[in-house]
């Protein structure tokens, strides 16, 4: 049985559809994202899930319980803030205990859990400090502590690194990823920010007004996007319109500008036919710049653009008036002046045809 189950979820602010019958199950000790643009609706599922919103229609079930209209101190759910939300007048230790305070637990029991959640997150020699005294790292380190105090039956995190700078972004998520996973913990955990999700998260829900595109396992929704949105907004990738002309051993022949490209049809998609309409998505390190064809996708295109990034250079590739982000690692083209001729190699399994 999940551990959150999401019915048929709508909520509406005035004449504007936040959610528009959204339904989804996280499993038990899951970390589970909900990644989308601004305004595609998953904060206020988060909020749903909280029990700040009370959705038009739908319910949420939690372990088997109905939880829709329960108030939020019923809940047995933790949760973190995108601003942390720490009372700046008391201590670390003062602000963890806080909730356990309110509930009127035993005092040893209180100084257990404290010492427990300070540990988890290794802020226990932070406990005398104050948050006008730590890094954004470390407030969000005692966020969390916080939350995790009241032995919560899932945890919920809203956009918690958009304050930290890149690095201890990059430092972050690995630590939640070690404290959920070491408390047993059902994440749910909002963001923008397509590489957090990628990076830590055991499966992801891709939204978009507020509909739920796709959901998947990380190297799911990257490698197999089943609409032009979702290839689109997670990573980048290049696009090309064209029409199914046969199929061929494990692939499908497009015809296009470029002429024909084989590639590959994500598994839950309707079936192709001849004549169908479709979107080809390519990714820019599946592109290979070679100086022979050595694939049966291979186009022949001038260089009209080079980045260089150190460990990756980004190229604009140009064939027949389409342009191309190629992206190479450990980049070796970087002496071809531009406007030099190269050839662009794409395995077919690398490309990926969508009909919307």
């Amino acid at each position: 049985m999940p551990e959150i189950s999401v019915e048929h979820i709508t909520k509406c602010f005035g004449t504007v559809v936040a959610l528009d019958d959204i339904s989804l199950d996280i499993e038990c000790g899951e970390l589970f994202f909900f990644l989308g643009p601004s305004g595609c609706g998953k904060t206020t599922l988060l909020r749903v899930l909280a029990g700040f919103y009370v959705p038009d229609a739908g319910r949420v079930m939690n372990s088997g319980k109905d939880i829709t209209t329960r108030p939020t101190h019923k809940r047995q759910v933790g949760m973190v803030f995108q601003n942390y939300a720490l009372w700046p007048h008391m201590t670390v230790a003062e602000n963890v205990a806080f909730g356990l305070r309110q509930k009127k637990l035993p005092q040893q029991l209180i100084e257990e859990r404290l010492f427990a959640s300070l540990t988890s997150v290794r802020m226990e020699q932070y406990a005398n400090r104050r948050p006008n005294e730590l890094s954004g790292g470390q407030q969000q380190r005692v966020a969390l502590a916080r939350a995790l105090a009241v032995r919560p039956r899932y945890l919920l995190l809203d956009e918690p690194l958009s304050n930290l700078d890149a690095q201890l972004r990059n430092e972050m998520r690995t630590e939640i990823r070690r404290i959920c996973k070491e408390n047993q913990l059902t994440t749910v955990y909002v963001t923008h920010d397509q590489k957090e999700g990628l990076s830590i998260a055991d499966r992801i829900a891709v939204f978009s007004r507020g509909r739920v595109e796709q959901i998947g396992t990380p190297i799911e929704i990257y490698k197999r996007p089943i609409s032009r949105f979702v290839a689109h907004f997670i990573g980048e990738s290049n696009f090309i319109e064209g029409i199914v002309s046969a199929e061929m051993d494990l692939f499908w022949e497009i015809k296009t500008s470029l002429g024909p490209i084989l590639g590959v049809q994500p598994n839950d998609m309707a079936p192709l036919h001849p004549g169908d309409h479709v979107f080809l998505s390519i990714r820019p390190e599946a592109i290979r710049l070679r100086d022979e064809c050595i694939d049966r996708n291979a186009f022949v295109g001038i260089l009209v653009g080079i980045s260089y990034f150190g460990e990756v250079a980004h190229y604009d590739f140009s064939c027949n008036g389409i342009n191309f982000k190629v992206s190479e690692l450990n980049p070796r083209h970087l002496e071809i002046s531009s406007s030099s001729q190269s050839i662009a190699n794409i395995r077919p399994e690398d490309v990926l045809i969508l009909m919307r």
